[in-house]
């Protein structure tokens, strides 16, 4: 699992979904890797990943904005701005995907562009939004 306890941000519902997505990347990642499925076994396989992937992303960005708005992070607009940006990243290869035969080197340079991103994202970005998130609930109280 390439997921790593250092990359939570101390907001349990985001790491929880940050979990997930890494379990999933792993899981597409070894989809792409595996050399005993045949083509069509693995066109499957990254379809589902991809369509779960689709949906999960806008789901987590959304639940992790609505978090900052509520906690009022000063730097929203430029975070939203880095979503849409993976978001469509992530829909262009869907739909690349869909139009081609299953590519195995376009799958696996995908796979590896989703990794890095997600990993400085999470490891670098994303915690700037847990200390944030964090420093406010103790001013307000919150658990």
């Amino acid at each position: 699992m390439i997921w790593k306890e250092s990359y939570k941000i101390g907001v349990k519902e985001v790491d929880e979904q940050h979990k997930e997505l890494f379990k999933r990347l792993n899981s597409f990642i070894k989809t792409v890797r595996n050399d005993e499925d045949d083509k069509e076994t693995k066109r499957k396989k990254v379809a589902e990943t991809l369509e779960f992937m689709g949906d999960y992303v806008d789901e987590h960005f959304s639940d992790e904005e609505e978090l900052q708005k509520k906690y009022d992070y000063p730097d929203y607009d430029k975070h939203h701005e880095i979503h849409e940006k993976f978001k469509s990243e992530v829909k262009e290869f869907a739909e690349k995907f869909k139009e081609n035969e299953y590519d195995e080197e376009f799958a696996m340079e995908f796979s590896g562009r989703l990794l890095t991103w997600l990993i400085n994202h999470v490891a670098d970005t994303d915690q700037e939004i847990g200390e944030h998130i964090n420093k406010v609930k103790e001013e307000r109280g919150e658990k």
